[in-house]
């Protein structure tokens, strides 16, 4: 399915949904944080996604990033909840989701970057290369607050 994310943009589509979601930023012991590059925009990304019912949010942190990443992580905090509004995301079956989403800091477990149907690359990034990659400006913003380890944002 197709995504294409709406950021501040006054003539995006209207929000007729809003699902609970998680982002996961995770660093290695050489600082570098764990980027997918998605199926669905072809952008770069931390690993991320929707809550299942039964599930505590913290889980759906773990789940998802084993699924997309196939790295094993520990939640350790809060990075910062990012409920703006003005980001819509677009999917092609007419689902128009506003944005909630609950950044965590996990920390790494094990495994090896493995890609998934969710994710065509997945690797550590160093923060220097960050600026040669497409990120969409609000993963950029989880990133920097991810990177700053100040008191989590809210927002």
């Amino acid at each position: 399915m197709a995504r294409i994310d709406h950021y501040h943009e006054p003539d995006a589509p209207k929000a007729n949904s809003i699902v609970v979601a998680v982002t996961v930023f995770i660093q290695d012991h050489q600082d570098r944080v764990l980027l997918i590059q998605r199926t669905d925009n072809g952008r770069w990304s931390i690993p991320g996604g929707g809550q299942e019912i039964g599930e505590y949010i913290a889980d759906t942190a773990v789940r998802e990033t084993r699924e997309e990443t196939g790295i094993d992580v520990e939640v350790t905090g809060i990075v910062g909840v990012y409920s703006d509004p003005n980001h819509v995301v677009e999917y092609s079956d007419g689902e128009v989701r506003q944005q909630f989403s609950i950044c965590f800091r996990a920390e790494y477990r094990g495994g090896s970057p493995t890609t998934s149907d969710e994710s065509t690359s997945v690797c550590w990034v160093a923060r220097d290369e960050l600026d040669d990659l497409d990120i969409h400006p609000s993963i950029r913003l989880r990133i920097a607050h991810g990177y700053d380890r100040r008191d989590p944002y809210i927002g």
